[in-house]
């Protein structure tokens, strides 16, 4: 008999805990939670199966809960019944409402399977194998932990926000009330602790999934062929190697998707591509344009010498 892919199977530790109220701290507890040890020296990421996804922004709670951050100005936006809109240095986890009416400017006749006509995504950052804003950081605030993942270190930081425009997902944001960039740390502190992080422990349909990366993108690729079966041909990975995502030199999200839409209905560029892949191609322009300055000046100093 196959171990079903979902709900994933209770950790055989599980059994060596069976009380409500806990007088110390658990060794390990992720083991218990997610199935998975911490350990330095490994990578660690999300799998966020948005076909898994009911919108009940539990995770967003868990993450400001456990990081202390501030509720975003709430409102109605006029848009989208979510109202953080998007990921800000205020919010390190968005859950997208995306309604889907019809098809082609048609009306809605009958329903779909799959969320009927609703896709529902949890983003956050995608902690990248290539991070543009690791490699834009002039002081060294942003740096790999041992977990692998991309953490800025607030003590550091001078507010430059050279990272901003250098990360493709638009994710780092400068808080305008410190002066600092700000972005999701996937719980640096508690994984240093043995803990799953927040957002993930918190997930009561397993719509984001945490592990070493390695062994999530093998369970990622079981559940796309899961649901293909099922009739869902439109699903796909993003971010997992060799995927839509993972290009322009980022070469892999250790926080990456199975989604059901195209990229750009997730608010996700389609093709990513690292600022500094572009840097060749300025420079070379800037190099021409030069020289066609100083041939120009030259041919105009020529022209206008006296005989």
């Amino acid at each position: 008999m196959t171990t079903p892919l979902y709900p994933l199977p209770v950790p055989h530790r599980a059994k060596e805990h069976s009380e409500s109220i806990f007088s110390h701290v658990i060794p390990d507890e992720s083991e218990l939670t997610a199935g998975v040890r911490i350990m330095p020296g490994r990578t660690y990421g999300f799998f966020t199966d948005t076909s898994l996804c009911i919108g009940c922004k539990a995770c967003e709670v868990a993450c400001k809960e456990w990081n202390a951050l501030p509720a975003d100005d709430i409102r109605l936006t006029g848009t989208s019944y979510d109202h953080t809109r998007h990921l800000s240095s205020t919010t390190w986890r968005h859950v997208a409402f995306i309604e889907k009416i019809g098809s082609r400017e048609q009306r809605a006749l009958s329903m779909k399977p799959f969320q009927s006509h609703w896709l529902m995504m949890s983003d956050v950052c995608k902690h990248c194998k290539r991070a543009g804003c690791l490699e834009s950081c002039p002081t060294g605030a942003i740096f790999r932990t041992e977990f692998g993942t991309v953490v800025v270190q607030q003590d550091i930081c001078n507010g430059c926000a050279y990272c901003v425009p250098s990360c493709p997902f638009g994710v780092v944001e400068i808080n305008m009330k410190n002066g600092k960039a700000h972005k999701c740390t996937l719980c640096y502190d508690r994984m240093k602790g043995g803990l799953e992080p927040a957002c993930a422990k918190s997930c009561p349909t397993n719509s984001i999934q945490f592990g070493e990366v390695d062994a999530l993108v093998d369970r990622a690729q079981k559940r796309l062929e899961k649901l293909r079966k099922m009739g869902r041909t439109t699903a796909y990975l993003y971010g997992a190697p060799c995927t839509p995502g993972a290009t322009g030199g980022i070469e892999q999200l250790y926080c990456f998707f199975l989604l059901l839409d195209r990229p750009e209905v997730y608010n996700l560029p389609a093709a990513p591509k690292l600022s500094s892949k572009r840097i060749g191609k300025s420079l070379n322009t800037g190099l021409i344009a030069a020289a066609g300055l100083g041939m120009a000046a030259a041919l105009i100093m020529a022209v206008q010498r006296p005989e």
